[in-house]
């Protein structure tokens, strides 16, 4: 069988049904007769030039597979049996896969570089491979290395450190691994392939190299080689420096401040003036410095003199406060590079969006110092007829608001209380604007503002009495405009009901407005125009929280006229024609939010202490009831936990009454419990059931 090893792997890759079935089964009669010999083979084929291409790749896939899975048990398995193999059948199998990395063909030599790093994941943590990285860094150190052998050099051992854990190497083993990729970033002795390589490869290894960024020599020397290659002409090379600087500010960010200068000089002068993939990592820099020194400022308290140990407890260094007067800058005018015809919802990342977002970060760490930089760019920019400059000022406003998050002084916080209500007017103008991206964009600052500033109880409300009709009218009005804009308005509703939830005699002021919200978010959901499952969701979602943050005392005869609606609307979902799998998933999403209203219509109804207003429910139950048996009966998962979510508030609302219900729902309560492959369904139906029985007691045993 050994010596049919390439035809039976040819074969195995057969158009023809039969002689591809022929040929795995001969291969895996090898496999299970001698596991050994079948993985030598395997090796052997793979290392050999004069084979085919196909048959050497099929060789090392299967090699893959036979030392790696993704299941851990599988993965366990796998394992055993490779270290219960004699060690001259594996010395023999690691030589020729060492071999193969200096091969002639690319595809060879890349297969083989994983298929060691897989080897290496069983057999260096046990001490079973001692000479690996030494052989590896002879590959890049001896004179006659090929170009290919010394790439696919630096990809093994960059596949070897994501495979392994930071214990499983000695300091000798991991200064060997830094000297081989350092070697392959010099500019003088490579190529451009065996740079990038390298470059990969020291991303992959960082996180080994605790010690020697204790070092100054060892860290200076790193940092300088890594800001040297973000020099280079090629743009990937560049792309994935800057992606070794981004690991670096998360891992060892205590050692930054020495380099800051040079770091935003480079930073800066690739954000500005390079292309777009290095633009981007550089931003990217900059954010994980943010998002550390956001973690630190979590854990505050701690006593900052766990570095030795804990890289992760540096010492906060204030580097984003100190560079602020620089940074914040530079990510305004990333802002004004808008491409047009771009959502904020795409599944698209340019570097106005990464600007925007690593400002929001620099606002969730300087806090309220981040104002006096953003607001003159606010002022300056709003009335300018270019769409870009106004789109960018509303995106600047809407980042820096989230800083407000981080602030706890009563004197911060009443500033963004001020800039809301300063600039509210502006953005309700700019809801009217000629650009959908201007309108879509300050509907999303608008919905950070009710989210994060306004509080009609404040000391001074962004929202108040007088301009809250302004507000309505301009958010009723813009569910109307491209679902993109009417999409980001009901989060705006969503946020600003939240504002007048248990705000006491203010939620006065906003009870006018919800009829007339909730009609028009209705509209929105069913608009004839468009066809947009986010808008829709998005939509009803809104009226839920509209509702749930409604008071029950003032707004009960508004839920006595909203449910009627709901329950209809349900109804006609029942009767929709379903002749596609689309069909299917429109129906299942259509019925999911109207279950979700349903429940919180019900459990706002039963909060209330006067039975006049929860006779609203119980005078329903039975028709409600109905509507949710029909709706379990279409078998959806998704739909399913949210009917039993409203099935849940039903029994509490009628206590004792729902056990009549009992017989019919048994069944679909049942389906739920066995349904072990959907989680979240089978959960919920256990949380609803406990529901159950506790409302009806003693009735259900």
């Amino acid at each position: 069988m050994a010596m049919e090893i390439t035809q039976c792997l040819l074969s195995a890759q057969s158009a023809d049904a039969r002689v591809r079935n022929e040929a795995e089964y001969n291969l895996s009669q090898f496999h299970e007769q001698n596991l050994p010999a079948f993985l030598l083979s395997l090796s052997v084929e793979l290392a050999n030039d004069e084979k085919p291409i196909e048959s050497r790749t099929l060789a090392g896939i299967v090699l893959k597979n036979l030392l790696d899975a993704k299941d851990p048990a599988t993965k366990k398995h796998l394992a055993q049996k490779w270290m219960a193999i004699d060690i001259a059948f594996k010395s023999q199998i690691k030589s020729w896969l060492l071999q193969t990395l200096g091969s002639a063909v690319p595809e060879a030599r890349h297969t083989s570089a994983q298929v060691v790093a897989k080897v290496a994941s069983i057999d260096v943590p046990q001490k079973q491979w001692p000479e690996l990285i030494g052989h590896l860094l002879n590959n890049m150190t001896q004179q006659d290395s090929t170009v290919g052998l010394k790439q696919s050099t630096l990809k093994t051992l960059g596949y070897v450190c994501e495979e392994i854990s930071v214990s499983d190497l000695q300091q000798d083993e991991v200064n060997f691994v830094l000297t081989a990729v350092i070697r392959g970033m010099e500019l003088a002795e490579n190529s451009s392939e065996v740079r990038l390589a390298a470059t990969r490869t020291l991303f992959n290894a960082l996180e080994f190299a605790q010690k020697n960024f204790e070092n100054e020599k060892d860290q200076t020397y790193i940092m300088k080689i890594i800001c040297q290659t973000a020099l280079s002409k090629e743009v990937n090379v560049r792309q994935a420096a800057f992606e070794c600087l981004t690991s670096i500010a998360s891992t060892y960010y205590s050692v930054l401040g020495t380099y800051m200068q040079a770091l935003f000089e480079l930073t800066s002068n690739a954000i500005k003036g390079d292309v777009e993939p290095v633009s981007l990592q550089a931003i990217e820099f900059w954010s994980s410095i943010c998002e550390k020194e956001i973690e630190l400022q979590k854990y505050k308290t701690v006593e900052w003199n766990h570095w030795d140990s804990s890289p992760e407890f540096a010492p906060h260094s204030r580097l984003i406060e100190n560079s602020r007067i620089s940074i914040v800058p530079l990510l305004l005018d990333t802002l004004l590079m808008q491409e047009e015809n771009v959502s904020q919802d795409d599944n698209f990342w340019n570097i106005s969006m990464a600007g925007k977002k690593c400002l929001e970060l620099v606002s969730q760490t300087v806090g309220v110092l981040i104002l006096p930089l953003v607001v003159p760019f606010v002022v300056a920019n709003r009335p300018k007829p270019d769409w870009h400059c106004r789109e960018a000022a509303v995106s600047a406003l809407g980042a820096i608001i989230k800083g407000s998050t981080v602030s706890q002084d009563a004197g911060d916080l009443l500033k963004y209380n001020e800039l809301a209500f300063q600039l509210i007017d502006d953005l309700v103008l700019l809801m009217n604007d000629e650009s959908s991206e201007v309108k879509e964009t300050t509907a999303w600052t608008l919905s950070l503002i009710f989210e994060f500033v306004h509080s009609p109880v404040g000391e001074i409300a962004g929202i108040t009495s007088d301009n809250l009709p302004g507000v309505v009218d301009v958010l009723v009005k813009s569910l109307k405009d491209s679902p993109n804009v009417a999409t980001k308005v009901c989060r705006a509703i969503y946020t600003l009901a939240e504002g007048y939830e248990d705000a006491e005699i203010h939620s006065s002021f906003f009870l006018p407005y919800i009829p007339r919200f909730i009609e028009c978010l209705l509209f929105a959901a069913s608009r004839a125009d468009v066809d947009d499952s986010e808008l829709r969701s998005a939509a009803y979602e809104s009226v839920k929280e509209v509702v749930r943050c409604s008071s029950i005392t003032q707004s009960s005869q508004i839920i006595r006229e909203l449910l009627p609606v709901i329950m209809q609307m349900l109804s006609q979902t029942l009767e929709l024609q379903i002749v596609s799998l689309d069909d299917k998933v429109n129906q299942a999403d259509l019925q999911a939010s109207l279950c979700g209203i349903l429940q919180v219509i019900i459990e706002k109804v039963s909060s209330a202490e006067d039975l006049e207003t929860r006779s609203i429910i119980l005078t329903q139950a039975d028709q409600i009831m109905f509507l949710f048996l029909n709706v379990l009966a279409c078998r959806s998962s998704t739909v399913h936990e949210e009917t039993m979510l409203a099935i849940g508030a039903l029994a509490h609302a009628t206590g004792s009454e729902f056990g009549k219900y009992l017989p019919e729902l048994y069944k679909y309560l049942e389906m739920g419990l066995k349904n072990f492959k959907e989680y979240q369904a089978c959960s919920v139906t256990v949380g609803v059931l406990s529901d159950i029985v506790h409302v009806l007691n003693y009735k259900c045993q």
